[in-house]
């Protein structure tokens, strides 16, 4: 292959950084979780009991709700500066959550348990509110336009945002016109960008969905390239992650979509666009039945959340306000990157190495050039980003990269080089060097795939022989009895925990009696933007 293209812009980049007379000029940046996960029964099928109260209102409390599901609950980190701090804090959440689900599970992987078609899947529940109802309504519509399998899956979602020292420091050394938080969101921006390109890399090292159960396609034609394993399992030999494949969240409902990432203003036109144009389709499923309401209206996107990117710009949004207008308000606070699967291998779904990772991750994709990219690249892209996770582990996969194919292993190795300074200078005076050993953990998976996650549980299942989910299973308890043993518990966080679970009853109870507006009257005002 010809020799990789200098990206002497990255290297101007990353050495005035280095030179920079501001001491640690990438460390401090705030990191948050989001880790999903469906609680199943001791047997292994989705739990048909409502969110627990003792775990606090789901439409309230700030840290443990639900998603789309009334079983898949989902667990939210507060900020923080220290990798190890936010793993220490998941940790204690979870050890919460366990003292309450009696003899449920969490299960820890991204696809699903076996599920009994749609009527298995019961939908999230918030309340008599009408924010609350609203919430209901839009999963309601999730469930009719993608079925309520796909929307079983649950992810990782990790959010970032740069040091505010950062920037000036950046700012400086691009000369830039730019200035204030119109710098700020260009910065975020070229970051969006570059993930697109390059944000397959995720999926390579971090996949671990190679397999389903067959029960997830109930109703459904099975791809022909998944090959059967026993009677209950299906699985794609080289797929890294089927979670972020066309068969999970990158559905074959949205692939006309498009959403431009070149800049603040053109992403929040695409999306306004989106959440505003009648789909036929949609038209044809009806919003309303009499008082049954069966989505929030019959557009491409019902809210700006459908959009399933796999890296969102955010702003924290007051009471009422609109995601998009949330961000033209105060422009891109942090980003939220939505590619990780669940890791089983992980008792809380994820490990340091790989938030150590994802935050160098983050600013080489800030460092590097990053054009505009036309709605044709950003389709070319994203097909590279299904190709690693259908086909990622094949032998010798090359990838699309500005009008040229790539060796998939060539490329990977050229992005970790590059991450090697940005580690050192996240490193700064750790003497256990976290970032750099980060690092070293993904060269040796590009040495040896066999340590690939997604290698590493194929090899599991078809090593022992198992079902996919007699596999997960027994993965799920493992990791119960892990927490339920784990001593000593942290009492002090649990005890906020549990108070913060009654503050957000009272919460609730006080946003419902506040309501005056009829439910139709407050969607309208709320896509009016009349809220807020």
């Amino acid at each position: 292959m010809p020799p990789p293209r200098l990206d002497r812009q990255f290297e101007r980049h990353l050495a005035g950084l280095v030179n920079a007379r501001e001491p640690g000029v990438l460390t401090g940046g705030l990191k948050g979780v989001e880790r999903e996960a469906l609680r199943v029964t001791p047997e292994g099928r989705i739990a048909q009991t409502p969110h627990p109260p003792v775990l606090g209102s789901a439409l309230t409390h700030p840290y443990i709700t639900t998603d789309y599901s009334e079983a898949l609950i989902e667990l939210v980190t507060p900020p923080f500066t220290a990798a190890w701090e936010l793993q220490q804090y998941l940790c204690d959440i979870h050890q919460f959550v366990y003292r309450h689900i009696g003899e449920e599970l969490l299960w820890v992987t991204s696809m699903p348990c076996a599920i009994g078609g749609d009527a298995d899947i019961p939908i999230a529940t918030y309340g008599r509110s009408n924010i609350g109802r609203m919430k209901h309504v839009y999963r309601i519509g999730l469930g009719l336009r993608y079925g309520r399998a796909m929307q079983a899956i649950s992810g990782i979602h990790y959010n970032y945002s740069f040091p505010e020292r950062f920037w000036p420091v950046l700012h400086e050394v691009r000369e830039a016109r730019l200035r204030g938080q119109e710098f700020i969101d260009d910065g975020y921006f070229a970051l969006l960008r570059n993930y697109r390109r390059l944000g397959w890399l995720i999926l390579y090292l971090f996949g671990v969905s190679p397999a389903v159960c067959r029960s997830f396609f109930s109703g459904r034609e099975v791809p022909a390239d998944l090959e059967p394993h026993g009677a209950a399992t299906l699985y794609a030999p080289h797929a890294t992650s089927l979670r972020m494949s066309d068969l999970g969240y990158r559905n074959r409902s949205q692939a006309g979509v498009h959403v431009s990432v070149n800049s603040l203003d053109a992403y929040v036109r695409d999306l306004d666009r989106l959440v505003s144009t009648p789909h036929p389709e949609y038209q044809a499923l009806g919003v309303r039945d009499g008082d049954e309401w069966r989505q929030l209206n019959a557009n491409l996107l019902q809210i700006e959340n459908e959009y399933y990117s796999f890296i969102r710009p955010k702003r924290v949004a007051h009471s009422g306000e609109r995601p998009t207008a949330a961000l033209r308000r105060g422009g891109v606070q942090y980003v939220e990157m939505r590619s990780l699967d669940v890791s089983a291998f992980d008792p809380v779904g994820v490990n340091q190495h790989k938030l150590c990772f994802l935050e160098a991750f983050a600013a080489l994709c800030v460092l590097r050039a990053s054009p505009p990219l036309t709605e044709e690249d950003s389709a070319r892209y994203e097909a590279n980003h299904l190709r690693v996770a259908r086909h990622g582990r094949e032998p010798g996969l090359r990838l699309w990269h500005d009008g040229r194919e790539l060796p998939l292993a060539d490329w990977a190795a050229e992005l970790l080089d590059q991450m090697q300074g940005i580690c050192e200078l996240l490193d700064a005076d750790a003497p256990a060097r976290p970032y750099a050993v980060a690092l070293e953990r993904q060269r040796a998976k590009l040495l040896d795939p066999t340590l690939l996650p997604s290698s590493r549980l194929q090899a599991e299942m078809l090593g022992q022989g198992v079902a996919f989910r007699e596999l997960a299973l027994g993965m799920s308890r493992l990791q119960r009895d892990y927490f339920r043993d784990l001593y000593p518990p942290n009492e002090q966080r649990i005890a906020e925990l549990a108070d913060q679970a009654a503050e957000s009853h009272e919460a609730q109870r006080a946003i419902e009696a506040a309501d005056k507006l009829d439910f139709s009257e407050f969607v309208a005002r709320w896509f009016a933007g009349r809220l807020a």
